[in-house]
This record gives structure tokens, sequence and C-alpha cells, in this order.
């Protein structure tokens, strides 16, 4: 008996060691596409027990023979290859090893043929699809959360960023309409997401808590989606996470089990935030403050006052439908505004591009102003407009004598530097040392396409083989110092995909203006609708233009619109300031047919009541 018992023994701890040791299977859903002298790869999380890493092959026979391209163990589940010329045809193949070194049999076959941009639009696609997959191929597939950075491709390297969730969501939606994970993918990532904020813990313990008061800490373990080290409960973040849930909720508007579940959980997870709970003991002001530690209570380095990336967090709590902000906060925010003029652009100053750029990832301000904007005879879109070509002229102008920057190579905002993570910004010069980030010009492509476009084209074409990687663009690079940044952040590729989709079509905006909380908000802050103008049009076929003209205070600002489908309207670069009764404003037409709107800027004669576009 005891002969047996110790030959069954014996069996099992060979089973257990056997298993312990197996060959890895190979990776399933490999995933290809390819740009200019680019080639792209991704593949599912492998659950065979003790991988360490991958290897990609490539042939240009479908047949072979294959030649391993990384030089390392591949970490990340992405692979950008370099070293590919347009017009041939490659073929891939992807293969995941254990710790004891044992490879697993090549995935499947695939195949791409990488090639010149045929035009803008194939770049958006390949820089939008690419910064997608940082949140798809990086986030914890079993609660949704979403790295901070990529950590050199290390996994586990980094803690959650809440902020990078609520991208991370938001990014979901625009993937699904792109086609590059189907409807039931992304709903359910979103739902499983969901689930953990709601489900997870909150109260006042130091440790074990997603979060408190509704709050959510800034940090979280990827794993155990708890506050992570001495994170801080912190406003702003919660604040830019409940923007993709109520992203999340109008796109998913669907009936089945699935969708009608994240419709209920982004509701509960919004309206349990106690949003005058974070509004304490500054009378007549509500003032939100930035963060809260429970070793220690509210934050000592101030509140949410003054133009900067807090505009949605009062907007959201105002809109709240329960412990709602007054409406007395909006004014104690732009009492903080310092008007100004850099380099012939009069705007809000606020030197880094994030301030300008974060809020505007899912509120629409082009059509609507508050008094102050009405006041100033602009809008919060021309205010960031005027930024980012104030910022291009520093650049242009580079009075630190920088090298690289250009026309072409601007977009200066917080980001990581040689010295660590830094917040850059200009004009004027904050702690400008020669690093610029994708995420500055990236995240100005709703309002500033003509300059980012171009900027972010520039740093792929000149670039590209130090700064694209299987997950877009890395975070920043520093010619001066010829420094070139190991991650990607998941704060900063996301402003990149949503601010493109924007300026395409859009879409985000047009979903996130729907939610009642958000048309709440504005009216509570004041918000008014733009008056459109009557238009004239008088077109000249021989020159291929067409002119408009239209009634006009003299002064005044006007905004022309256009579009080739009445669906997506693109904002003309040039504002038409008003110098008699009477305004106009002339067009080269293209191919395509196209539909003009024009509307005033400034406080409208009655003003009309916001409606949410």
């Amino acid at each position: 008996m005891r002969i047996e018992r110790n030959l069954a023994l014996a069996i099992l701890l060979w089973a257990v060691a056997f298993k312990a040791t197996a060959q890895p299977a190979a990776p399933t859903n490999v995933v290809i596409f390819s740009g200019d002298k680019s080639v792209i790869l991704h593949w599912d999380t492998d659950t065979s027990p003790n991988v360490s890493g991958y290897n990609v092959s490539r042939s240009t026979s479908s047949t072979g023979p294959f030649t391993q391209q990384n030089k390392s163990l591949l970490t990340p589940l992405g692979y950008c290859d370099l070293s590919v010329n347009d017009g041939t045809i490659y073929y891939y193949e992807v293969t995941a090893v254990n710790a004891s070194s044992q490879t697993s049999t090549p995935s499947a076959t695939v195949f791409t043929t990488p090639s010149a941009f045929a035009s803008d639009n194939a770049f958006m696609d390949y820089l939008e699809e690419a910064n997608f997959d940082y949140y798809w191929y990086t986030a914890n597939p079993t609660n949704g959360l979403v790295p901070d950075r990529s950590a050199g491709g290390a996994p586990g390297g980094s803690a959650a960023s809440i902020f990078a969730v609520g991208l991370g969501l938001t990014a979901i939606g625009i993937a699904v309409d792109h086609g590059w994970i189907t409807r039931a993918q992304g709903a359910a990532r979103v739902q499983t997401t969901l689930n953990t904020f709601w489900n997870g813990p909150q109260g006042s313990n130091t440790t074990g808590e997603i979060g408190y008061q509704g709050w959510f800490y800034h940090f979280l373990d990827m794993n155990a989606a708890t506050r992570s080290g001495s994170s801080e409960l912190s406003s702003i973040d919660s604040t830019f996470l409940l923007a993709g849930i109520l992203y999340a909720k109008q796109y998913f508007n669907g009936n089945n089990a699935t969708e009608t579940n994240i419709q209920t959980l982004a509701s509960d997870i919004f309206n349990r935030v106690n949003w005058l709970w974070f509004a304490p003991d500054i009378p007549g002001t509500n003032a939100v403050r930035m963060g809260w530690l429970p070793e220690s209570g509210f934050s000592t380095f101030g509140d949410w006052k003054g133009y900067n990336e807090g505009m949605l967090l009062y907007l959201l709590g105002m809109g709240a439908s329960s412990n709602t902000l007054p409406a007395a906060c909006w004014s104690y925010w732009t009492s903080g505004y310092i008007w100004g003029t850099q380099y012939g652009e009069s705007y809000v100053i606020f030197p880094p591009m994030y301030g300008h750029e974060y809020s505007q990832c899912w509120v629409d301000f082009r059509h609507v102003g508050d008094a102050y904007m009405n006041g100033e005879n602009s809008t919060y879109f021309q205010n960031s407009r005027r930024a980012a070509l104030a910022q291009q002229q520093y650049c242009i102008a580079n009075p630190g004598g920088f090298r690289g920057y250009s026309a072409q190579f601007w977009g200066l905002t917080a980001s990581d530097d040689p010295s660590g993570y830094v917040v850059h910004g200009a004009p004027p010069d904050e702690s400008d040392n020669g690093t610029l980030a994708p995420t500055a010009s990236g995240g100005a492509m709703s309002f500033a396409p003509d300059i980012a476009l171009p900027t972010l084209e520039a740093i792929y074409n000149q670039g590209r083989t130090r700064v694209w990687t299987a997950f877009g663009f890395i975070d920043a690079f520093n010619f001066q110092q010829n420094w070139y940044d190991v991650d990607e952040l998941g704060i900063d590729q996301g402003p990149i995909i949503v601010s493109t989709e924007n300026y395409r079509n859009q879409n985000v905006w047009r979903l996130f203006m729907q939610n009642p909380e958000v048309q709440r908000g504005l009216q509570q802050a004041g918000f008014v609708a733009l008056p459109f103008e009557q238009l004239a049009i008088q077109a000249q076929p021989a020159q291929s233009t067409v002119t408009l003209t239209w009634p006009a205070t003299a002064g005044r600002s006007y905004q022309v619109e256009y579009s080739t489908n009445l669906l997506y309207w693109y904002t003309s670069p040039t504002e038409v300031t008003a110098t008699n009764s009477v305004a106009s404003w002339t067009d080269t037409l293209g191919a395509s047919q196209k539909f003009y709107q024009v509307f005033q800027y400034g406080t409208p004669s009655p003003p009309a009541a916001y409606t949410a576009n």
C-alpha cells in the first residue's frame, strides 16, 4: 500500500512538473496592419503557464523560411517592424516562450503589404488604430484597468491610471466604429471595466480601497484594482474616468442584456459621486479640491480655479442630479483666468497644451459660449485653437535655440523628458528644455488640424524609426539631447485618437453631448447657443470659388464651417472679423459639393437657450 501511494505521489509530482514545463500554446488572434514603411502586429494574451514572452518571425514567402525579427524576448502583446519596404508582401508568425525556454508552435501566418499613405485619411486611420491598441492590448482583460505607462513593455510594471481608463472606454467606441473590434467585444470589455469601478470597495482605509465618497484613486493596482502606493483620491482624474463612462453609456445604447447593464452601471457610478464632499471649507466658493489622502485629508496644493484641465470637473459637478455643485462655482473658476496676447494670438493663457485639450476630448465647445468667452468675442474651442497657433509660432521663433523646433515640430505639454515627468509649456516659456510630445499636437487635431496633422505626419516621416511603436508614438523626444522615450503613456495616447476622431466626424462629441448631466452643467455655467447667420452665396465657376456674405456687426468675429454631407462639419482656419455691416468669405471649391454655415462669436442678443448639438 505504501509503495502504491509513493508511486501515485511520484506520478502526480511528475504530472505537475510536466504541466509547469509543457510547451506553451501558440499565440492566437494575431492582428496585422501596416502603413508607410512599417508593420504592426498584435495578439491575444497567452493563458499558458509560465509564458515569459514572445518572438516574431518574418519571411517574404508564405512557406518560409522565417527569420526572427526581435533581438530580445517581447513582453508586450505587440511588435512594430520598421525594417520593411513599401510594396513588398511580408509574412509573419508569432511564437510564445515559457520560463524553461520552450517555444510554442507558430501562430497562424499573417501577411500585409506596407505602402505609402495614399491620403491624410489613410495616415489618420493608421494613427488611430495604433493608439487604440494601447488600450486594448495593455489593459488587464479581467478588470479593464489600463496601465499609466507601457513601462518599456514590462508587464505589471506600471500601476493603472483611472484617467487612462476613461480614455480607453472612449477609444473602444471609436474602435467599434472603425471595425477594429466587434461591438460585442467592446461591450464586454466596457461591462467588465464598469463592474470593477462599481463593485470595488469604497472607504477611508489607507489600503484595500478603490475609492471613497464615489471618487477614485488616481492610480490603482493593475490586478487588485485598489489604491496603488500612496496615490491620492483625485478629483480631476476621476472626472475624466467619469467622462469615459458617460460616453460609453451613450455609445452602448442597445437593449440587449450587456448594453442595458452598461447603461445602468454608468448611471450608478456617476450618481454615487459626492461632489460637495470634495468642496469643503472654502466659504462662498464651493471650490473643488484637487486631491485627498486617507492619511492626512484634503491636499494643501490648491483647488480648481482658473483656466486649465479642470473645466470639465465643474461642468459635470454642476450637472449632477445629486450632491450638485452650485452655479456659483463657474464664476469662481473663471475669476482666475488670465487673458493675454502671445505671438499675435489673444486667448486665456495656459502654456501646456493639455489644459486646452483634455476637456475638449468630450465637450463640444464650437457653438456655445459662457459670459467670459462671449465678453472676449471668442469660444473655448477658438481659445484652444489660438493657444495652439501661438505655441507653433513660439517654436518657429525658437527663443531657446533648441534643435529641431519649426512649424512642423512643435508641441509642449506635460510629458516625460530626459530628467523625468515634467510639465512643459509655451508661450510663455514653462520648463521648455527642447522636449516635444506628439500628444500636444495630436490632442489639438479637433481645433487646429491645419497645423496638427502636418506635425504628426512630419514626426512619423522623419522620426519613424525612433518614435513609432506598436502602440503609436512614444510619449516624447528631445532632439537637443538626443533622447527618445521608451514608454507610451495612457493619458497621452488617448487625446490623439479622440481629438483626431472629433476632427474627422465629431462622433465622440455628438454622443457625449447627449448626456443630460452635460447639458445641465453647461446651462448652470451660463452657456448660451451662438447665433447662425443668414447667408447669401455667389459662385464664380470660372475661378472655382464661392463667396459667402451675411449681415454683420462691425468688430464682431464670425466662424465659417463647411461640410460635404451635412453630417460632418469642418471649421475654416480663418476667423472673419467684420469691418462694417456686411461680412464676406471666399472659398476655393474642390471636387465635392460643399455646404456652409456661419455663426457669430460673442453674446447673442437676446441670448438663446443652450441646447446640446
